[in-house]
Parts: C-alpha cells; structure tokens; sequence
C-alpha cells in the first residue's frame, strides 16, 4: 500500500478533500435544509456525495491515469440553498435526475468537449491562477488571526522547500497540528462517530421545478464546474477524453440523485492539489493522489452526519495555511503558462483579473465569466493583430 500510495500522495488526497469539504459543506447543509431535509435525509445527502466522488475519483483515475478529482457543485448548492425554497423534497430530487440525465447526454454525445476545445490554454491557465489566487493569499490573511500558527507554517514550508521539497506539505501539515494541539486551537471533544444509511426519495418531475431549478443547476454545474476543471486539467499538462469522463459523472449522478447527489462534476481547486509537484515528483504518478482523495471521499461518506463535527475540530486558519501552501505550485505554473504566449497576454490578463474578482452573476461564477471576458478578449485582440 505505501508502494502505491506514498505519502506525499496520500497527504496531497487528504488536504483535497479537508479543503472541498470545509470550503463548502455547510453551503450543502442549507441547501438540504431548503428542500426540508431531516436528520437521515441530511446524512444521506452526504454519504451518497462522498459515494459518488470516491468512486467517481477513483475509477476514473485508474482507468484514463491522470489525476480525475471530482466534486459537488458548490454553486449548485448555492443555488438549490434559495431556490428550493417552497418545494418538496420529491419535486427536489427530480430536478437533480433532470440535470444529471443532461450533463450525462452533454457527455455521451460530446457537445461539451466540442465546445471548450476552443478555449486557448494561456486562457485556461489564467483562470486558473485567478481561481487560486485568494487561496495563496489566505495563507497571509491566516496570519492576520492567528500569527504563530500559521507563519511557522510558512516558515517551515520555505525551509522544507529547500532541503525536502518532496515532503514539504507534509511536514507543514503536521507542524500545522501539533501547533494547533499545543494552542489549544484544535477540538477533538466535537467529534462523534455515526454511520449514516441511504435514504431513498421516489422523484417527482414538475415542468416548473425542472425548468426553474433543475435547467439552471445544469447551467451553473456545467459552466462555473466543469469548464474550470477541464481548464485545469489541461493547464496542467493533461489531455484524458473529456466526453467520457463527463459522461461517467453525470451517470453516477443520475444513479444516485434519488438518495441525494445533486450534482458531480470535474473539480479545480481541489484538483490543482493533486496535480501540483508536491503530490508526486512525477506527473505520469500524479493520479495517485488523486486515488488517495477518493479513499477518502469514501470513508467521509460513510460517515454522513458526522462530517461536520469531523471538520470543526480543525481551526479554519489551519485550513486557511495548508490549502494556500499546497496550492503554490499550481499558481505560480498557471500564471507562468498565461503569460508565456506574448499575443495572448492582455487576454490572458483579462481572464485572470475577472476571475480573481469574485464576479458572480445569475448565480454563475467568475471562472466562467473569466473564461468569456478572456475568449472575448483573444478574438478582438487576434482579429485587429491579423489585419495588421
């Protein structure tokens, strides 16, 4: 097992899933809470979530070797979190069934592969640095709360880089515990151990509930998830079949959408993790990690309920740290990767400062927005320099 999964991986698989689950858990919760989920709909929200991204990270890793990460649709949570409001869990399981049945289709038939394929990469890259940015900052905005946490973690991470390189994160991650446990800053005591069951809700499919929840939750999932993910992959030096991967994701979705699994698609934030040199020296082993995060994904999963105890017993500024340090690579190759291209700069510029602005609207986010200015941006840029 340690020959397969060496320990930068299994610690670059472990911090994929601390971040994805403490950055946006409690964004599912409320969106559970606005369909009038109980307890053990709530729990089982969360096993079939972790279900669907172990399996889902797991398999495809194995099978295309490239570091696949998926995860829930944050901004779908987000949306489900208002607009579910007022309808039942039944008509909610519906609308899910209807958006995973599209991603699946939009995978199978490859309309989605066919349409980023004419995203330039400068343009990918930039949006990825500009995704990752307020990351690499937040180590810095740790050490506005909690000082001595989190500046000998970066300390240490500077230290490590010089003379272990390969067990930078790792070191830094302990360092980050043992400070927190010495601080008093951790809370094992919150912790408590359940394992949660599938609970199965037979869907109703309400024309008004599938066009003003379930379309939107496809468009958001689609565009401000997946576009960014296969940017990711792509900047990163990855080129696996697109069509089939997102077919396997929207399949898993609409096999588990009855228990809870409102949308899964290609991560990139968390993905950044495991394709950054810090989860293995060797990209053709990268995917590893991305193994391991899936391991994990599963044991969360079986967990349910428990999932929110598990992560309060970590201080957010330790979060705060070990995310943006582990992310450093990833933002320094894509803001390196934008620039490269002299005739794609300015777009490239555009793309990033868009995306790192935070600019939402229509309840999509400002990857994709990035990602529009910036393509905008190349195509009146290109056309003006090739009439010149």
């Amino acid at each position: 097992m340690r020959a397969f999964l060496p320990l930068p991986s299994l610690v670059a698989g472990f911090i994929t899933v601390l971040v994805g689950y403490t950055s946006s858990a409690a964004i599912v919760f409320q969106a559970a809470n606005a369909a009038g989920a109980d307890a053990a709909q709530l729990a089982s929200w969360l096993m079939v979530l972790g279900f669907a991204m172990g399996l889902s990270c797991i398999g495809l890793s194995l099978r295309y070797r490239v570091p696949v990460v998926t995860a829930w649709s944050t901004p779908g949570a987000a949306l489900l979190a208002t607009s579910l409001l007022g309808h039942s869990m039944a008509e909610a399981v519906g609308a899910f069934v209807f958006s995973a049945a599209l991603i699946t289709l939009f995978g199978v038939t490859g309309w989605f592969e066919r349409a980023i394929k004419h995203i330039p990469l400068s343009i990918g890259a930039a949006m990825l640095a500009g995704v990752l940015l307020k990351f690499g900052m937040n180590v810095f905005v740790a050490m506005q709360n909690q000082l001595w946490l989190a500046l000998p973690m970066f300390v240490a991470y500077l230290l490590m880089k010089r003379w272990q390189p390969r067990l930078a994160v790792v070191l830094v991650l302990l360092l980050g515990c043992v400070l927190a446990a010495w601080q008093g800053l951790l809370h094992p005591q919150a912790l408590r151990w359940t394992i949660a069951s599938p609970v199965w809700t037979m869907p109703v499919f309400h024309w008004p509930v599938l066009l003003g929840v379930g379309l939107p939750l496809f468009i958001v999932t689609m565009a401000s998830q997946n576009i960014p993910g296969v940017a990711v992959l792509r900047s990163s030096g990855y080129q696996p079949p697109i069509s089939p991967i997102i077919g396997w994701t929207g399949l898993i979705n609409l096999l588990l959408a009855p228990f809870g699994c409102f949308a899964l698609n290609l991560a990139a934030i968390t993905a950044a993790i495991c394709m950054s040199r810090e989860a293995h020296e060797d990209p053709a082993r990268r995917y590893l990690a991305s193994v391991a995060a899936g391991a994990f994904y599963l044991l969360l999963g079986l967990l349910g309920g428990s999932i929110g105890a598990l992560f309060l017993a970590f201080p957010k500024e330790l979060i705060f740290a070990v995310a943006g340090i582990a992310l450093f690579g990833s933002l320094a190759s894509g803001l390196a990767l934008a620039v490269r291209e002299e005739s794609q700069r300015e777009a490239a510029l555009i793309t990033f400062l868009v995306t790192a602005s935070g600019l939402t609207l229509w309840g999509i986010g400002s990857a994709f927005w990035g990602l529009l200015a910036g393509a905008l941006a190349w195509w009146l840029l290109g056309a003006k320099a090739a009439k010149s």
